[in-house]
């Protein structure tokens, strides 16, 4: 097995186990775990929503569950901007970005926000009393969002990221270092 040696870790391909990241990508790696439990929990609770026969408004719970969206953007999005600000364009000149994981990558951060945003502002929007079925309707963009950001982070975590981390140089990690908030 060839081993790259950079300044923040050594690239391990054709082995079982995964590929040691430098520690920018493996902070943008661990930002995942918490994400990834908000994310679970409102998804949980968009699920339920609407489910309750004995409830005949559920603008209340619609209310509860945007706080929890809400807090969650406030963290995906300065992640996200890591990503997009920094590490997708420096990979971007070795694998080009209008195909390939760069473009999909983008696109499903596009399509996450957009359904993020979708859930907020019909909740925003809200005038008096929700039945189930419109709850349900409105709840639905959050779980679209949760099912596209848990296939998305799966793919960061097995493709990207391993892959940033074999075709970026030192002075790449060091930039990608910077933008994370550790140099």
């Amino acid at each position: 097995m060839e081993q790259n040696s950079h300044h923040c870790g050594a690239a391990m391909f054709g082995g079982r186990g995964p590929a040691k990241l430098c520690e920018p990508l493996a902070r943008l790696q661990l930002e995942h775990g918490p994400l990834r439990e908000q994310m679970n929990a409102f998804a949980r609770e968009a699920a339920e929503i609407g489910q309750d026969g004995g409830i005949t408004d559920w603008s209340g719970r619609l209310a509860e569950l945007k706080r929890k969206v809400d807090a969650f953007v406030s963290e995906l999005d300065p992640h996200s901007e890591r990503e997009e600000g920094t590490l997708f364009p420096l990979m971007a000149k070795y694998i080009g970005r209008e195909t390939g994981p760069i473009a999909v990558m983008e696109y499903e951060h596009d399509l996450a926000k957009a359904n993020l945003k979708k859930f907020r502002e019909a909740v925003e929007q809200l005038e008096g009393a929700v039945d189930a079925e419109r709850a349900k309707d409105i709840a639905s963009y959050a779980i679209q969002a949760h099912a596209v950001l848990t296939e998305h982070f799966m793919k960061e975590e097995n493709v990207l990221f391993p892959m940033a981390e074999n075709i970026l140089n030192e002075e790449e990690k060091a930039e990608l270092d910077r933008a994370v908030g550790l140099a």
